[in-house]
Order: C-alpha cells, then sequence, then structure tokens
C-alpha cells in the first residue's frame, strides 16, 4: 500500500520574528538560553568580548554578518533559524530553503515513503517545524476511510 503523502507549502519557524530588522538581540539571546550558554562563554567560543555579547543583545550594537554567523554556528542554530537570524539583523540569507516536493529531494522523499510503509499496520506520521503531518502510513488514525482526504 502507498503512504498517503501532503508536501504542502514549507513554513519556517520564525516568519514572524525575523521580518522586522534591528530584532536580531532579542532571537540571539533566545538561543543563547535556550542553550543555556552565558553571555562570556558565548564570547569566549566566538572570540569576541562579553560586552559585544551584551551590546548586541541589547540593540545598542549591530553585528557584522560574520559575527552573527559566527555565534550563530557556537549556539548550534539550526540552518533555517541562522536565516532567520540574518534577516532579523538586515542582512540576506545565506542558506536555500528547499520545500520537501522539490525534485531534488526525491531521494529523501523516497526514504520518507519507505521508512513509514515499514512501520504498517501500526502508525507512523511525518511532521513538519510546525507539528503539521506532511505525511502518514496507511495505519495512522487521520488515514481511515472517513477522514482520507484530511490526511
Amino acid at each position: 500500500m502507498e503512504p498517503i503523502l501532503d508536501y504542502g507549502p514549507v513554513m519556517t519557524v520564525t516568519s514572524g520574528t525575523a521580518s522586522r530588522t534591528g530584532s536580531v538581540g532579542p532571537l540571539l539571546r533566545a538561543w543563547r538560553d535556550r542553550r543555556r550558554v552565558s553571555q562570556l562563554e558565548l564570547a569566549l567560543r566566538a572570540d569576541s568580548s562579553a560586552r559585544h555579547i551584551s551590546f548586541i543583545e541589547n540593540g545598542r550594537s549591530r553585528p557584522s554578518e560574520e559575527m552573527l554567523l559566527r555565534l550563530a554556528e557556537h549556539l548550534d542554530v539550526p540552518v533555517r533559524e541562522r536565516n532567520a537570524l540574518l534577516l532579523a539583523a538586515g542582512y540576506a540569507p545565506h542558506y536555500r530553503e528547499t520545500p520537501l516536493d522539490d525534485p531534488s529531494l526525491d531521494v529523501v522523499r523516497e526514504g520518507i515513503e519507505r521508512l513509514i510503509t515499514g512501520f504498517e499496520p501500526y502508525p507512523a506520521l511525518v511532521v513538519d517545524a510546525m507539528y503539521d503531518v506532511v505525511a502518514a502510513n496507511r495505519g495512522s488514525p487521520c488515514c481511515s476511510r472517513a477522514s482520507r482526504s484530511r490526511c
């Protein structure tokens, strides 16, 4: 049986926050807090000063593109979120976002289909960053006969 797939529009997690130029400070602070890294520790890792990190987070200083990418690297920020940081600071995104239905990702889609089909008769779902179901196997509750059109 073929799994039911819906590779609808790809949405970014931070699409609403990245549009405002100058809001990079709160985003950077949120990532630093999420990783439980102090300003001093981040500064040492990124070859900067704690004062500069503080100024960036408080909006008193605008980080260079290189500095922002270096901070994101040391905070292990996902690529899509690095683009959001760059956009918030007024820079162009560095990383291309490719939707799952793009022909260049045929191999990935095929792998996903094989993986979820292998779980049958048990349910298996694939969700995107917004927890929207993008793929499901036949054992999934959303794929019952009554609700197949919504799966």
